[in-house]
């Protein structure tokens, strides 16, 4: 999907100044890796998956990643041509990494934090997903303007078994600061 992952790299930093060993696994992004990050470049959600059981075991997982929840179901040997006015591409799920590490049994993460991006009704679906995922946090952020996906600054909603608390629009670099205080906090 077309985030930037802008988020995401201001978490890793913000874990690594204070102090956590971080792993990155990331898809492509023109973005430098913090310093004193690992970075794991993956290029499909099957490689993420991968990568993100190979990091297990750890204390926190915090999943941004906006992966495409569909895939076509084969990739073509050859270039497709524009001989056709129309083509059916079949596609399969891809992997839901954020549900399969709120079950990773015995390496499960102390903490499971999902990303949820949403246009409408953000709460609601934030709220859904937390619970249909299994994750114990969802930072929900509304992606319907058109300055959040690649842009600079972020608004918000960290939901919880708990309820919800809802943060004003920040830069990324503070909303990570933010969600990183609120985990140190949480694990003691």
């Amino acid at each position: 999907n077309r985030s930037s992952g802008k988020q995401g790299y201001a978490i890793a930093a913000a874990l690594e100044r204070c102090g956590a060993e971080v792993t990155l696994v990331s898809g492509p992004t023109a973005l430098p890796a913090p310093a004193g990050v690992t970075r794991v470049q993956v290029g499909t959600a099957d490689e993420m998956l991968a990568a993100c059981h190979s990091a297990l075991p750890v204390q926190v997982a915090i999943m941004t990643a906006a992966v495409a929840d569909w895939r076509p179901a084969e990739a073509a040997p050859e270039k497709l041509k524009d001989k056709a006015t129309r083509t059916a591409i079949e596609l399969v799920a891809n992997p839901d990494i954020l549900a399969e590490l709120s079950e990773a049994g015995p390496d499960r993460p102390k903490l499971v934090i999902g990303f949820a991006a949403e246009t409408e009704n953000l709460v609601d679906h934030a709220r859904a997903k937390l619970t249909k995922k299994g994750c114990d946090w969802i930072v929900a952020n509304d992606v319907g303007g058109t300055g959040v996906m690649g842009g600079d600054a972020n608004t918000v909603t960290v939901l919880d078994a708990g309820g919800e608390d809802a943060w004003p629009t920040l830069s990324k670099d503070e909303v990570a600061e933010r969600l990183v205080e609120r985990i140190a906090v949480t694990l003691g």
